[in-house]
């Protein structure tokens, strides 16, 4: 069974910077695409960063390009999000979020994703 795991939230003042870390489990190869996703109160989720966890084809939302980062840890079993130069409008819940790749260069970041963690709160203060 696909688990996904959350952590690295918190408290930051706006232009600081923030580490998310999501642990996954349950996959049995690289054939899959992983990423974050966020909803703050009264809006839709949306796309943050996605990977294909295989062949490293990235994808990003155009408010966090330049400023996020997705990356793929050493052990090949966590995704992070490195989140630099934050701003309130950042605030929100963050999922990170998997689906097996149809193609080998699958890259999509949308929010049909077939497996979600539970979320960790990122709040950003003016």
């Amino acid at each position: 069974e696909v688990q996904l795991v959350e952590s690295g939230g918190g408290l930051v003042q706006a232009g600081g910077s923030l580490r998310l870390s999501c642990a996954a489990s349950g996959f049995t190869s690289d054939d899959y695409i992983i990423g974050w996703f966020r909803q703050a109160p009264w809006k839709e989720r949306e796309g943050v960063s996605c990977i294909n966890h295989g062949v490293r084809s990235t994808m990003y939302a155009d408010s966090v390009k330049g400023r996020f980062t997705i990356s793929i840890g050493n052990a090949k079993n966590t995704a992070y999000l490195q989140m630099n130069s934050l701003k309130p409008e950042d605030t929100a819940v963050y999922y990170c979020a998997a689906r097996l790749s149809r193609t080998f260069y699958e890259i999509r970041c949308d929010t049909g994703m077939d497996y979600w963690g539970k979320g960790t709160l990122v709040t950003v203060s003016s």
